[in-house]
């Protein structure tokens, strides 16, 4: 492992410039980890009922500061699933490299390893980065942390790299380079796997259901259980759909589509339907639970605006749950830089095969709505799952409560979709690069 991690310092050293912005990404990546864990830290190390001036007063018990840790740490799964994209497509620009190492007697789990070690070198800077800006904020605000907070920050700034690390070797586990000059995924069938997934997440929803003909305290009681169940099912299930309707979608229309963008693109999902599923995970799962928060939200505020509910300090509500809005837009705006990165990584990893497409006369605009084709067509009906996966949390909030049933939440799906293809044509500008006819000497 020490000579591995040599050889991937060396290669960080020696990165070509084109790899500048690889390396800012999971530097960003590993500042926005370093940053959520540093605060869970800070308010987990505040003992006792305190006083704090912040948030209106939302801090100041245990309880609250729980949920308020809670959410800090659910952020980080956003941002290690971005530092897994940035493992994938810094391997697959690195191809060459690959190749030679494997010339030279690497065995393909070695290279691996040296790819994401190399990947995750980056992480310790952008680590050190958000503690000193952390430390900076600390002092302007008067705060001083616990001792013990201390040994936190210390484990937290070194723990970064090391889970960027380790995603990334998570990764790239299907990552085979050969000798060759060539760099694919494989993997085994995947259908029986998630056929048997998806059953038993219907298995357990339709059991959860029957919560609701149990009283309305034992109801009560079970709804954090059952909405944790719910988002974590439907979100498998949603990830499931992304790689069952690419695979699907891909097969019937190669055979019958005749847009010359739809073929592309139904080749492409055809021949690897499981990457959608792969860059659209964490996306699904904060579909699931926005939807599920807009409709609580609107439903617990409507409560709570009604005057004979005895509510004394409305601000201390509403502000929990304004945090919690902003923590689930945050979660969002990662995904969907996630979700950027993925298909820049799909592009670069296909560049060859786009060259010649495109030196074989298929225009630009064909290539690029082909792109968008392909995170369009299998994020629809996963969206579609998760999107009712959340309106069965806020909807069975609302039969315990006894509130309205608002139809907001049910727009955000939409929104989502909107934004998720925004977020796929910031892609467009490196299609171009890689179409340029110089990227067929390597075909």
């Amino acid at each position: 492992m020490g000579a591995d991690i040599r050889i991937a310092w060396i290669l960080a050293r020696g990165s070509e410039r084109r790899e500048w912005w690889r390396i800012l990404l999971t530097a960003l990546g590993a500042v926005a980890a370093t940053g959520f864990a540093l605060g869970a830290v800070v308010i987990a190390a505040v003992q006792g009922q305190v006083s704090i001036p912040y948030a209106h007063g939302l801090l100041n018990q245990p309880g609250e500061r729980a949920g308020v840790v809670l959410a800090l740490v659910l952020l980080l799964v956003p941002v290690l699933g971005f530092l897994g994209q940035c493992a994938r497509i810094g391997a697959v620009h690195r191809h060459r490299r690959m190749a030679a190492m494997r010339l030279t007697g690497a065995s393909p789990a070695q290279v691996r390893r040296i790819a994401a070690v190399e990947s995750a070198f980056p992480s310790l800077p952008g680590s050190v980065a958000a503690f000193a800006v952390f430390v900076v904020l600390l002092a302007g605000a008067g705060h001083a942390p616990h001792p013990a907070a201390w040994a936190g920050f210390v484990v937290v700034v070194l723990a970064v790299p090391v889970a960027a690390a380790l995603v990334s070797v998570f990764a790239l586990r299907r990552v085979v380079a050969s000798p060759l000059d060539q760099v694919r995924r494989t993997g085994p069938d995947r259908g029986r796997r998630a056929v048997f997934g998806f059953l038993l997440a219907g298995v357990l929803v339709s059991a959860a259901g029957l919560f609701g003909l149990f009283p309305v305290s034992i109801r009560s009681a079970a709804f954090p259980a059952l909405v944790l169940a719910l988002v974590f099912l439907t979100g498998a299930g949603a990830i499931w759909a992304a790689g069952a309707s690419a695979a699907f979608l891909g097969r019937r229309l190669s055979l019958r589509a005749q847009n010359p963008a739809v073929l592309i693109a139904a080749g492409r999902l055809a021949h690897d339907p499981w990457a959608a599923a792969r860059t659209h995970a964490a996306l699904l799962l904060v579909t699931v639970v926005g939807v599920g928060f807009v409709g609580v939200r609107a439903i617990l505020l409507a409560a709570l605006s009604d005057s004979g509910n005895g509510v004394e300090d409305l601000a201390f509500y509403t502000t929990g749950i304004d945090l919690a809005g902003a923590a689930v837009l945050v979660a969002l705006a990662i995904s969907l830089c996630g979700l950027a990165v993925g298909t820049a990584e799909s592009l670069a990893t296909r560049r060859r095969g786009l060259a010649v497409q495109a030196a074989a006369g298929v225009p630009h605009t064909v290539l690029a709505r082909a792109a968008l084709l392909e995170t369009a067509l299998p994020l629809a009906p996963a969206l579609l799952l998760a999107g009712l996966g959340g309106t069965a949390v806020y909807v069975y909030y609302a039969v315990i409560v006894g509130g309205a049933v608002p139809l907001l939440p049910l727009l955000v799906p939409v929104a989502v979709y909107a934004a998720c293809l925004l977020a796929a044509a910031t892609s467009l500008p490196l299609l171009r690069r890689v179409t340029h006819p110089a990227e067929l000497r390597f075909s």
